[in-house]
C-alpha cells in the first residue's frame, strides 16, 4: 500500500520578503500569500483527491491548509509537531543582526547547518526527529491514502533529507519556495520522491 504525500510551504509573508528569522513566530501571509494558497488550493484540487489535510498551528501554514482543504469539505486538522523551527533568540532577527551577535554561530547555520546551535532554539538534528516522528505517524494512519501536510521551509526541508537519506549537511541543497508542493510516496517503509519545489501553480 502506497500514501502520498503532498508536502507544501505557506504561502509569502512579510517577513519571508525582507528575510527575517520567523520559526514559530507567528507571522500572517500578506496579500501575495493569500493569493498563492488559493492558487495552490486550486492545483491540488484539479490533481489530487486527499482524504485529510494537516498544518501547523502557525497561521500562516493553517491559512494556506484551508485554501486547500475547502475544496475537499475538508477540516484542516492542527499538528502541533509541524509547526517549524524555534529560533530561540534569533527569532524576529534578520541575518545581519543575529550575525553582529552570534557570527560564529550564524557562519555555522549557513555553512555546517548539521552543527548549528541556535541559542535558546531548536537543532536541525531536533527538529528532524520530531518531524520524520509524526510523518511516520500520519503515513500509519493512512495506508493508501493521499494526504496534505502544510508546513514551512526548515522542517520541509529537513523531512525531504530525512525521507531521502540525506544528512543534515545537505539542508541548503533543497529548494523550497513559498507555496511549494512536493509530492512524496511512501511505501514499506521507503520513500520516492515523485517532484520538488513545484511552483508552476503560481506562474500561470
Amino acid at each position: 500500500m502506497t500514501t502520498r504525500i503532498l508536502l507544501i510551504r505557506h504561502g509569502q509573508t512579510e517577513w519571508n520578503r525582507v528575510e527575517r528569522f520567523r520559526g514559530q513566530a507567528d507571522v500572517p501571509l500578506n496579500e501575495t500569500g493569500l493569493a498563492q494558497a488559493e492558487a495552490t488550493g486550486r492545483r491540488v484540487a484539479q490533481t489530487w483527491r486527499p482524504v485529510a489535510v494537516y498544518s501547523s498551528p502557525l497561521s500562516r501554514a493553517v491559512k494556506t491548509a484551508e485554501a486547500v482543504a475547502r475544496h475537499f469539505d475538508l477540516s484542516v486538522q492542527i499538528h502541533p509537531a509541524l509547526a517549524d523551527i524555534d529560533y530561540g533568540d534569533w527569532q524576529g532577527l534578520t541575518p545581519d543582526e543575529a550575525r553582529q551577535r552570534w557570527p560564529e554561530e550564524i557562519d555555522n547555520w549557513y555553512n555546517h547547518p548539521e552543527r548549528a546551535r541556535i541559542p535558546n532554539g531548536e537543532t536541525l538534528t531536533e527538529l528532524r526527529q520530531r518531524a520524520m516522528r509524526t510523518v511516520g505517524e500520519l503515513i500509519a494512519n493512512h495506508a493508501d491514502d493521499t494526504i496534505v501536510l502544510v508546513g514551512h521551509t526548515v522542517i520541509n526541508r529537513v523531512i525531504l533529507l530525512g525521507m531521502l537519506g540525506l544528512g543534515n549537511e545537505r539542508f541548503w541543497r533543497l529548494r523550497q519556495d513559498t507555496c511549494a508542493i512536493n509530492v512524496i510516496e511512501a511505501e514499506a517503509g521507503d520513500f520516492t520522491l515523485v517532484s520538488l519545489n513545484d511552483t508552476c501553480h503560481l506562474h500561470g
